[in-house]
């Protein structure tokens, strides 16, 4: 009878009053007095609320520790044929990446297809790259999400694996209000160091300055990734908000000119040496320009469709793309082949020549 009278009581977005729950079970209410009508939304940030989180995990990475971080690489997931995660693939990434000087990586973000992943092989994923590669590196897990409730949940479970930090993208498709993007964050925060991420061009939706200006006191802000532009960046870095640039092709100018910390970047996923060199030795027009053209490549179709291909031609990762990505046609994949003897082999990931591939050669998978 209890646990019927809950279930009617969640199925009209009420609460029962705490001053009824007795000896760990819900007593039935003797009257509507004793029901407490609160929307869940309400109840999610304030302080009925209690997050999920550890002294443990609160202590092991400050928001200062990502402050620091100039070159974060949004980490590539390589597939096998079978559409499960090729780990071994995914290692040789990582430790590419630890070896040509990133300081963190994003892992199941835009890049990594957090958003082709189930949630259990997100947070696995989080969980394995801290396991293996967390001393050496700085772990960021994607557990944004449009539902402030996948998001809390996400949230929770990554740090309790390990992560350093979380990425946090504002609700997409089902767009909010500005008070709904600051209830929404706000749910999230108390979790740990975050970095609030703003791509109007996926979500249809600009997390405007009042947004972070609003959250920028909070202890766990870490952060902006900002799409936006130079202007922004510039907006945010006067008032002392932090800001890595979402933009490689602007990202020089960001970093050294708008005073942005730094980038969080595809092209670091073929070249993270030159992208580190980028970041830490001061204006370097000459490189910027010799990079632009890989970087126009990279974003030729919707990322991350050219990396994928290119780390297939690479010979780092399999030709196996999960729906609804398909390889660039061949004409793009001869004008890598061109970019990579450009910049110099030696400066880029893997052993192998870059090759063309047939088109044949790459596998279309919808696990």
């Amino acid at each position: 009878m209890a646990h019927q009278m809950l279930l009617g009581t969640l199925r009209t977005n009420v609460l029962i009053n705490p001053t009824c729950v007795t000896g760990g079970r819900a007593a039935l209410p003797r009257s509507s007095a004793r029901i407490c009508r609160r929307k869940f939304a309400v109840a999610a940030i304030s302080g009925d609320y209690l997050p999920m989180r550890s002294t443990e995990a609160k202590n092991r990475t400050s928001k200062s520790d990502i402050r620091s971080l100039r070159l974060m690489t949004a980490v590539k997931t390589p597939y096998l044929p079978d559409g499960r995660f090729d780990l071994e693939a995914y290692d040789y990434l990582i430790n590419m990446q630890i070896e040509g000087g990133a300081e963190g990586v994003i892992v199941g973000g835009t890049t990594g297809e957090g958003h082709l992943m189930s949630w259990d092989e997100h947070i696995m994923l989080i969980g394995h790259t801290v396991n293996c590669f967390g001393t050496r590196i700085k772990v960021i897990g994607n557990t944004g999400s449009n539902s402030t409730g996948e998001a809390v949940h996400a949230t929770e479970q990554g740090f309790a694996v390990g992560m350093h930090a979380a990425l946090h993208i504002n609700p997409y498709y089902g767009k909010t209000s500005t008070e709904g993007m600051i209830a929404h964050f706000k749910a999230v925060l108390p979790m740990g160091p975050t970095i609030i991420y703003n791509a109007p061009s996926r979500t249809g939706q600009d997390i405007p300055p009042p947004v972070i200006e609003a959250l920028s006191s909070h202890p766990n802000i870490a952060g902006v990734k900002e799409c936006v532009g130079h202007e922004r960046v510039k907006c945010y870095t006067d008032k002392g908000i932090s800001v890595w640039s979402g933009n490689d092709d602007e990202c020089h100018d960001s970093r050294w000119k708008y005073g942005a910390i730094g980038v969080i970047s595809v092209t670091s996923n073929l070249v993270p040496g030159l992208m580190h060199s980028l970041m830490h030795e001061g204006e370097n027009v000459t490189l910027n320009e010799k990079l632009l053209p890989l970087i126009k490549w990279l974003f030729c179709e919707p990322n991350p469709i050219p990396l994928d291909t290119a780390l297939a031609q690479l010979g780092v990762a399999r030709p196996v793309l999960r729906l609804p990505y398909k390889a660039l046609p061949i004409e793009k994949r001869v004008e890598f082949v061109r970019i990579v003897d450009a910049i110099g082999r030696e400066h880029f990931i893997g052993n192998r020549e870059a090759r063309v591939l047939d088109d044949e050669d790459f596998i279309s998978i919808c696990r």
